[in-house]
């Protein structure tokens, strides 16, 4: 189930491009009122599966009644169509389920959550866990057609893999193209027979590499082995045995999936907020580009990195850059200044939240004190279900709940009080 603010995108974060008057070389896709996405049903869901390379399905509702219901329908389908007409030349089909006129269909495909977007390759399913708009959509299914696995060959092509700090990353060292284990690492992210058991790899968390002797001593790699580099971390994980099995590289990754810090990403935002630590999200905002949120960004990095082997601590990092239409929702929901760095603890079922004070600091909490923070968000001593009068008796005045604004009910001051 997506979660209540996340849900706000199928409202609002529909973005369509259209076109603007520009100079030659630089013209937005606009909608040319082609039918490119098709009504599947049993008469034509096998043949739309074996003429495509890809084959996105988004499975819905019946169309209701209702006319806003109907127009955020026709804007969903309108993404579609954009995405349909600018991905044309690429083999990719694109279809609408109806999910009480085509349940048989459904049934056959697989499909069951209503509102998602199922992409089908080869023997796999893979399901669609990011915003739904066509910019997006094109640059995930884009990189569904790509080869997962680079060849690091030189200095450079190092250095690119090792700036890819946000994505899980698995490296190895292979004698030749058509090694074994190259070869495993290539068919665990081409087929997925076992859903349950295999990472998605179209979610393109992970970015598998191979790398040839000019750079495995640089890592310290030997032959056959494959390390493991959780997002944010410089020192790798190696994975046991060899020679490596496709259940053991799945396993190993399954069971490391879960990262201490972690993006928010258009991709796959969904699929991330679903997979909190018992009902709540550890979430820092921070900007990048600015001064002080690419401090704190650093200073999170170091906690990450000091508690790589806490299964308990996830850190959802966000760049409000990278989300300007939730930007005011998130303001107004948790009653903060997105301009300056944040840190807290969200509720995933109602959006009740507590954050760590840093209005009065002139200076950035250093990773010690996140970290004896954090220590008391593990430890239950600082959750979202505290009270006003249990929020007066912590030591010291460092949290600040959602409702600890200046809008502050006249009535429950009083009640404090007595």
């Amino acid at each position: 189930m997506q979660p209540i603010w996340l849900s706000l995108l199928s409202a609002f974060c529909l973005r369509l491009v259209f076109l603007c008057r520009a100079e030659e070389g630089l013209e937005f896709p606009n909608f040319d009122g082609k039918d490119r996405v098709l009504d599947i049903s049993e008469r034509n869901y096998k043949k739309a599966l074996k003429r495509y390379d890809l084959l996105c399905l988004f499975y819905h509702e019946p169309v209701p009644a209702n006319k806003g219901l109907q127009k955020r329908f026709q804007m969903t389908e309108l993404v579609l169509e954009l995405t349909a007409q600018v991905l044309e030349n690429r083999d990719i089909g694109f279809g609408m389920v109806d999910s009480q006129k085509d349940a048989k269909v459904a049934r056959k495909l697989g499909l069951e959550e209503v509102g998602s977007l199922y992409v089908f390759k080869d023997d796999r399913v893979i399901e669609f866990d990011g915003e739904l708009s066509s910019d997006t959509l094109v640059e995930f299914l884009l990189d569904v057609l790509e080869d997962p696995v680079e060849m690091i060959n030189n200095a450079m092509e190092l250095r690119a893999f090792e700036r890819m700090e946000e994505d899980i990353r698995l490296i190895g060292y292979f004698k030749g193209e058509d090694s074994y284990c190259l070869c495993l690492m290539r068919f665990i992210h081409s087929f997925n027979k076992t859903p349950q058991l295999h990472p998605p790899p179209a979610n393109h968390n992970e970015i598998l590499a191979c790398c040839m002797f000019q750079v495995a001593k640089h890592l310290s790699l030997k032959m056959n082995e494959v390390n493991f580099y959780e997002p944010f971390m410089e020192e790798p994980a190696i994975l046991p045995g060899r020679p490596l099995s496709e259940m053991d590289i799945v396993e190993f990754v399954n069971q490391h999936r879960r990262a201490t810090l972690r993006k928010l990403r258009a991709e796959n935002m969904f699929e991330t907020w679903e997979d909190d630590m018992d009902g709540i999200h550890i979430v820092a905002f921070a900007e990048e580009e600015d001064p002080d949120g690419y401090e704190f960004l650093e200073i999170l990095k170091d906690v990450a990195r000091d508690n790589t082997n806490n299964p308990e601590l996830s850190i959802v990092w966000i760049d409000p850059d990278d989300f300007p239409l939730l930007t005011t929702y998130w303001e107004k929901t948790f009653k903060l200044d997105l301009f300056r760095p944040q840190i807290g603890v969200v509720n995933v079922t109602d959006a009740d939240s507590v954050w760590l004070d840093m209005s009065n600091d002139e200076d950035l909490p250093t990773a010690e004190e996140l970290e004896d923070w954090i220590e008391d968000v593990l430890s239950g001593r600082v959750n979202t279900e505290d009270d006003d009068e249990s929020a007066d008796d912590q030591e010291p005045d460092s949290y600040a709940t959602e409702d600890s604004s200046e809008g502050q009910d006249p009535d429950e001051e009083d009640d404090s009080e007595d």
